[in-house]
């Protein structure tokens, strides 16, 4: 899917009609809502572990060609909060102790995972800039882009691989959900009449996926039992839910300075999330106006209109109820687990993910 799209020059763009790209990886490279800081990255050590984390993440790209290693490394060397390996390890320590290697690797292999993800989605978007840096489709061009993401995903199959067979399955499985939500939501793209069957089936699989395999993996390799280990992928779940609603919450709500774009891009994009299908859902005049302006491309003036729309409707409130069950489940995951400083940090995470969206008066 991604080559496909990815090989065409700037002339083949998809009309709106049909597969529009938006991002495969920003859904999942949203930042942390408002700049809230997850209780996750406050556990003790986790200064010391988030720069094993960069030195792992640093070394797997390593190769004898430089040339491959200075674009493999692009967006490493941008940063991040890398909060897929932080909850790997988070997860192996919900009964105390250090985090091994292990841990640390297998929640690189996740971030590899999504770093490989954001290389597809900039030739697919025809991006110039992500993190504050030049794309690489923009700086070395289209094929090496492609190629740079497929080497990424390789060596975090590689990693999963020598984790053991379980966890090389569980990453398998979890790109091919990462494209089974692309696919569920650019099926859809400009749909007034978008299920919410296709919305929630994209964002589990485009960033809830990969949260719960990072957790999963956290407590398949400090050997937590079965039980503990389900505990885990479902609170992992549960929270990238969170954070994806809270994310088009914000979309909708927050203002363009707040967001560090403008307001409202998913409607332009023609990828209409939760409070969006909400707001058309409620049988009003408002909602037959909504509908009239979305199914096609927005001009400067529609985009405001519609963002008045949703911003004074129930659609906002709606979704935050969606993601209050979410943050629910997310705290009933963890529930039964040792009071310990990561279990502290996971049962207060998703409800600061929530407390950051910014909700019309």
């Amino acid at each position: 899917m991604w080559r496909l799209r990815s090989l065409g020059a700037r002339s083949t763009r998809v009309l709106h009609k049909s597969l529009t790209p938006r991002a495969l990886g920003n859904l999942n490279d949203v930042s942390e809502p408002q700049n809230i800081t997850s209780p996750l990255l406050a556990l003790p050590a986790m200064d010391v572990d988030r720069k094993r984390i960069e030195t792992a993440m640093h070394e797997s790209v390593q190769t004898p060609d430089s040339y491959l290693n200075e674009i493999a490394s692009h967006l490493i060397v941008a940063g991040g909060k890398r909060l897929r390996p932080v909850l790997a390890i988070a997860a192996a320590q919900i009964n105390g102790g250090v985090a091994s290697e292990y841990a640390v690797r297998g929640g690189v292999s996740c971030e590899l995972v999504h770093l490989g993800s954001l290389y597809h989605d900039d030739v697919m978007d025809e991006a110039d800039t992500r993190r504050g840096v030049e794309t690489v489709n923009a700086k070395w061009g289209n094929l090496q882009a492609i190629l740079a993401g497929d080497f990424l995903l390789s060596r975090a199959s590689e990693i999963a691989a020598s984790l053991g067979p379980e966890v090389a399955g569980l990453l398998a499985r979890t790109i091919g959900w990462l494209c089974e939500g692309q696919i569920a939501e650019l099926r859809h793209t400009y749909d007034v009449s978008r299920p919410e069957t296709s919305y929630f089936t994209s964002i589990h699989g485009k960033t809830a996926s990969l949260y719960g395999t990072a957790a999963r993996i956290g407590g398949i390799v400090a050997g937590h039992d079965r039980v503990t280990i389900e505990s885990l992928t479902d609170f992992g779940n549960a929270y990238g839910m969170v954070f994806q609603i809270v994310d088009d919450i914000l979309d909708v709500t927050a203002t363009d300075e707040q967001l560090g774009k403008p307001a409202g891009h998913d409607m332009v994009e023609g990828v209409y999330t939760l409070p969006v299908l909400r707001t058309l859902a409620t049988n009003s005049s408002a909602a037959d106006e909504l509908a009239d302006l979305l199914g096609s491309p927005l001009n400067d003036a529609q985009q405001q209109r519609a963002l008045t729309i949703v911003r004074s409707n129930e659609g906002v409130a709606s979704a935050m109820a969606t993601a209050r069950e979410y943050v629910q489940r997310a705290e009933d995951a963890v529930s039964r687990f040792a009071d310990t400083p990561a279990t502290e940090a996971l049962r207060t995470a998703s409800r600061v993910l929530l407390d950051s969206a910014v909700v019309p008066a």
